[in-house]
């Protein structure tokens, strides 16, 4: 689903306050922001950056869907950050079977156009 109304102001005032609040971010709540901005075409080049530190040394509190989602939207965004997509090569493997045929999907295609 799309927002069928304008919300800039408020996609701006999220992009600008939530990378000062990133450590108080859940895995979920990291996927699904950084994954609203990526579906809105939001451009929100500090919010990534902040989620691609963060979420680099938690990904062990990750679920798949949390590392499925998170690299999706960094490809559909076309944001760079190969640190996290380091990391996640390093930790969905160790994960592999608890990841379902969706998650795993989404995160090969996410590596394969990063």
């Amino acid at each position: 689903a799309t927002a069928t109304v304008a919300a800039s102001d408020l996609f701006e005032a999220i992009a600008v306050e939530a990378p000062k609040r990133i450590n108080e971010f859940n895995p979920q709540e990291m996927a699904n922001t950084v994954w609203a901005f990526a579906t809105a075409t939001v451009a929100a080049p500090d919010l990534f950056e902040a989620i691609a530190a963060e979420a680099s040394t938690r990904l062990v509190d990750f679920n798949p869907q949390d590392m499925a989602n998170t690299v999706w939207a960094f490809a559909t965004a076309t944001v760079a950050a190969s640190d996290l997509f380091e990391a996640i090569a390093v930790e969905a493997p160790k994960r592999i079977n608890e990841f379902n045929s969706q998650e795993m999907v989404n995160t090969v295609w996410a590596f394969a156009c990063a």
